[in-house]
């Protein structure tokens, strides 16, 4: 049950990683404050800057880690817990991955550039 929590708590991760940026370009679009709120855009970056770093690295990802560490070396799994891997994990090469990584964290970057965050109001 622990590792479908963590399993849960990947995919909002990620989630918000790659549904950020989206949510960013349409927000400022909109005029929405969100968009340029510093600690959602602040979170965002940190996020996608963690990925691609640790891949960079050649680290596994620390939510993948504890999740297979939690299941042991059960090869049973239920059907929700099926679809969310195949979802979350493809059989590319690591390189495949570890560039799209970095391209988005440059998007990410340049979005962070060209749509700053501003402070708060009061």
């Amino acid at each position: 049950m622990l590792a479908d929590i963590v399993l849960i708590i990947h995919l909002f991760f990620v989630l918000f990683v790659l549904g950020g940026l989206p949510l960013i370009w349409i927000g400022a679009w909109m005029r929405a404050d969100f968009a340029r709120n510093p600690r959602f855009r602040l979170a965002h970056l940190a996020a996608i800057l963690f990925v691609a770093g640790e891949s960079l690295l050649g680290m596994v990802c620390p939510l993948t880690w504890m999740e297979d560490a939690l299941r042991g070396t059960a090869t049973e799994s239920g059907f929700i817990q099926r679809w969310l891997h195949r979802v979350l994990f493809y059989d590319f090469p690591e390189g495949v991955f570890t560039a799209a990584y970095a391209m988005f964290a440059i998007l990410v970057g340049v979005t962070y550039k060209l749509i700053p965050p501003h402070p708060r109001r009061a």
